[in-house]
């Protein structure tokens, strides 16, 4: 079996030619039925065919000339990674010390007004229901609660109708909206409309603001209109949310001790599994809890967590819920045992300083029928009554509500009685005003951050709007430069080790045409995005939240994991001051820590900066936008003119971006011309070559030149917004960019896209080919741009076709060539994917899908090698659950998903 590679001068770098005389490994399957002559000859003239067409159309030669002309003005510096990363913390700590000043404004004034507030059982006063407002009756008048509202459309909120002069209240469907406890809270909370404006004024990047009570009432700044759910009913309760539930209480460990006996059967045990999932429910990653179920004897639902407390992360109370979905009752009870066991862990953890190191509960639900408790609380918690014991008793029955009672009271708890499905949640909440107590008596104001969760942009169930959020009373995290280069990012984690921020993290999945949360979309852990980390030294240096650096050799996945780049990345990390978060940046070795500067006149950059071909990166921010109301309608490149023609003084622009910008405008100006002198003298003939070039640079300028009309082009989404695999965005560079980054300079990455849209398959596919353009300075390296084309595959085939044609002369008859019908002819990629095939339905496929033994020879032969990469977030649904499933939650491989994938060699890449 003869293979071929490109000669070494004009190797577009990825092409392996595959010429097979069978693909079967019979004894004869490597005997080539053509001299090998031929087959280099063919190589030969296919790599140099290509290699021209290539060139002159991406004009990767003459942009390579342009930046050579310029190299004597040119200096590369070296980033400092440390520095940066310190800067951006420091720079996101200010950002965030805003919005906790905002929430410590809106304190301040609620409890001002509250001291100024005196309750009256009869108040009578109207205010702006969410829900109600701009409706009117029948008869045209407004409904009560629902006055005239100004709503207005505003880019700072999503696009949202809102009313920035004015908050609104909401309430759930079960809360009467007219209740004296509402009124006068609402009518107290009326002093925060000022300070909500006030604060929006001071920092215009602030979002929502809001203001939750203990009675039901949710004020939300600015105020919008509430759209209940199908049904009419609106479910939001601002009780039930993380921020409340955290900011309301402390950090707790917490046993849940369920009777199972045989009296709990029927409803019964319904009501306890539901109060049981919605006490998991106020429970976040700062709280530890353990579920024990008692009859005859005393079991853990999870046996894998005997005997401790463990974190209360999404996956965790996940875990638990399905495990408490399946209890069955048996038995009678026996409390006495339950109660020693969950005072010997809480005790346990204590003293070995485990936990949250704050709270303590005990949940006791049970129907009655409690006996021999008192001398477990006597033995354990008689003296300082560190642990408080909450009751829960189940049902109508009442005979037994003295004793519950007397466990609550004498146990610094609350006694609450659970009688039907739809008291739980209101009753459960109770454990929480009883666990605020201390902070109320001590005056607590501790800022308190949530674990990442899912919302929409309106606290609604609206799926494909949901957004990761983490709360200090609003949304705090925004887009960010994008200055680290071609394979830099950013990211961000909590002191519990979950990823709130990072370019691999995939928080939602597609269920139809539906998004939706993962189950454990919150709780990514930090060593599940950079894997590499397998002694987990970054991971702890994070959550100690320490400041430093260091170095990984490491794999990253690219076109949906298909292909893959081997880089050695540096890592910093430091603190933000005053929050659970820590920050880390990443800059890959070499040209990835490399910045190009040049100089250029404002005048001359100006003016190419305006040419029609010429984009930004509409992710990205040049400019700040969004602090004055009167930038917002700018984009990026009109706020950018407004800067550096000086017409707008109060602009706030990222100078060394914009100069970066300007230098890339002037030196890639050319090539406008010259694509279009090539698209005006195209033929026919040459028509049917490539549908458009392209180029993108460092600081995410983006042109692009159509060879056909628009209505020609073979793959339309591609460069458009819709296309984010390959434009800038706020996460990455293109994929075509970030591939030929990692190629030697002029040599030429292939990948074949298959149109999508109303072309359909059966359109011809096109294949983007893209070049690095490098500049060296002082024996530095920096990648100055990527240039290429979208070129059609039917093309591809035609100049392969040909060159197959040709025999070496003496070699007697030429031999029949791969369109004859008795050879198997492949052109493949440098990731073992299919170019060109005889059977256009194996082009695009893996080549070990099409012919597995023969991708077993060509490892054996050391052509290729065998890659293995991880998906640590990927879904797996297993066939059936059963108590003892507990590997997910005690180790980061939760859902491993293991995708093998081939790649040439070093020596071929």
């Amino acid at each position: 079996m003869p293979h071929c590679l490109q000669p070494s001068l004009r190797k577009p770098a990825v092409i392996l030619c595959l010429l097979l005389s069978s693909t079967s490994l019979s004894p004869t399957w490597g005997q080539a039925m053509i001299p090998l002559e031929t087959v280099k000859l063919w190589a030969d003239t296919f790599g140099g065919n290509l290699y021209d067409t290539v060139t002159k159309y991406s004009g990767s030669l003459l942009l390579q000339k342009k930046y050579k002309d310029v190299e004597p003005n040119l200096r590369i510096q070296e980033v400092d990674g440390l520095e940066l990363v310190k800067k951006f913390s420091e720079d996101m700590e200010t950002m965030l010390r805003r919005k906790v000043e905002a929430v410590k404004n809106v304190v301040e004034a609620a409890e001002e007004a509250d001291l100024d507030h005196e309750f009256n059982e009869s108040l009578v006063f109207d205010y702006y229901n969410s829900v109600l407002i701009n409706e009117r009756d029948a008869r045209g008048e407004y409904v009560e609660l629902g006055a005239e509202f100004v709503l207005e459309p505003n880019a700072h909120f999503s696009n949202l109708r809102v009313n920035t002069s004015l908050s609104s209240v909401q309430l759930p469907t079960n809360v009467y909206n007219k209740d004296p406890d509402i009124l006068n809270g609402v009518y107290m909370s009326e002093a925060l409309n000022p300070v909500f404006v006030e604060n929006f004024q001071r920092d215009p990047t602030l979002t929502w603001q809001y203001f939750g009570s203990s009675t039901g009432f949710f004020r939300i700044y600015p105020g919008i209109k509430w759209t209940p759910d199908e049904n009419g009913v609106i479910t939001f309760d601002c009780r039930n949310r993380g921020w409340y539930i955290q900011a309301a209480t402390s950090p707790k460990d917490v046993v849940i001790v369920v009777d199972t006996s045989g009296s709990m059967k029927g409803l019964r045990m319904a009501i306890a599994k539901h109060t049981i999932s919605t006490i998991l429910d106020t429970l976040g990653e700062n709280d530890f809890v353990n579920i024990i179920a008692y009859n005859d004897y005393i079991h853990y639902i999870e046996p894998c967590f005997k005997g401790i407390l463990v974190q209360a992360d999404r996956d965790n109370r996940e875990h638990f819920k399905q495990l408490v979905s399946e209890l069955v009752v048996k038995g009678v009870g026996v409390v006495d045992q339950a109660l020693r066991e969950a005072f010997q862990i809480l005790k346990r953890f204590q003293e070995a300083r485990q936990g949250s190191l704050c709270n303590q509960a005990i949940m006791l639900l049970t129907d009655g029928a409690v006996e021999d408790y008192e001398p477990v609380f006597e033995k354990y918690n008689q003296l300082d009554r560190k642990v408080r014991v909450f009751t829960y008793l189940i049902g109508r029955e009442v005979t037994f509500a003295d004793r519950m009672k007397w466990i609550a009271c004498n146990n610094k708890g609350y006694y609450t009685q659970i009688s039907t499905l739809a008291d739980a949640q209101e009753n459960v909440m109770e454990y929480l005003h009883v666990l605020s107590r201390p902070m109320v008596i001590n005056h607590d104001h501790d800022i308190i951050w949530t674990e990442a969760y899912m919302d929409s942009k309106l606290f609604a169930s609206q799926a494909q709007s949901l957004v990761l959020l983490t709360t200090v009373a609003m949304p705090v995290f925004s887009r960010k430069n994008e200055t680290l280069g071609v394979h830099g990012y950013a990211f961000l984690n909590t002191n519990n080790g979950y990823i709130l921020s990072h370019p691999d993290l995939r928080p939602l999945y597609r269920e139809g045409k539906k998004l939706k949360p993962k189950p454990n979309y919150n709780s990514v852990d930090l060593s599940e995005v950079e894997w590499e980390d397998r002694a987990e030294i970054l991971r702890t240096a994070m959550i100690n939240g320490e400041t430093g650096s260091l170095s990984m050799d490491v794999k990253i996945p690219l076109d949906k994991g298909k292909r893959v780049l081997f880089l050695t990345n540096d890592y910093f990390f430091t603190d933000i001051s005053d929050t659970p978060f820590s920050l880390g940046v990443v800059l890959s070795q070499g040209h990835g820590e490399h910045i190009l500067l040049g100089n250029t006149s404002v005048e001359e950059g100006l003016h190419d900066l305006l040419h029609p071909d010429l984009t930004l990166a509409s992710d990205w921010i040049y400019c700040i936008t969004d602090i004055d109301p009167d930038h917002r309608k700018l984009s990026q490149r009109e706020a950018m003119v407004r800067f550096l023609t000086g017409e707008d003084p109060d602009l706030e622009c990222d100078e060394e971006l914009v100069r970066e910008v300007l230098f890339d405008g002037v030196v890639t100006a050319p090539m406008e011309a010259y694509w279009t002198a090539l698209a005006l003298n195209a033929s026919e003939e040459s028509e049917r070559v490539a549908d458009m070039a392209f180029l993108g640079t460092r600081a995410g300028l983006l042109r692009s030149s159509l060879f056909v009309g628009s209505e020609k082009v073979s793959n339309k989404k591609f460069l458009t917004p819709e296309d984010k695999a390959s434009v800038f965005t706020m996460d990455h560079f293109p994929l075509w960019y970030r591939q030929a980054a990692e190629q030697p300079a002029g040599s030429f990455v292939f990948n074949l896209r298959t149109p999508e849209g109303p072309e359909g398959p059966g359109e011809p596919g096109v294949v983007t080919v893209s070049t690095a353009v490098a500049v060296t300075v002082d024996e530095k390296t920096a990648i100055a741009a990527a240039v290429g084309i979208q070129m059609r595959l039917d093309f591809l085939q035609r100049t392969f076709w040909a060159a197959t044609q040709q025999c070496s002369a003496g070699d007697g008859p030429c031999p029949k060539s791969c369109q004859d019908g008795d050879l198997d002819c492949f052109i493949v990629d440098n990731n073992g994917f299919i170019l060109i095939s005889e059977r256009p339905q194996e082009m695009g496929r893996f080549l070990g899908e099409v012919d597995g033994a023969l991708l077993t020879q060509l490892l054996s032969m050391g052509v290729f090698s065998q890659v293995t990469m991880y998906d640590y977030q990927a879904m797996c649904k297993p066939p059936s659950h059963h108590h003892s499933a507990a590997r997910p939650l005690v180790s980061p491989i939760s859902a491993l998903l293991t995708a093998t994938r081939w790649l040439v060699n070093e020596l071929l890449l």
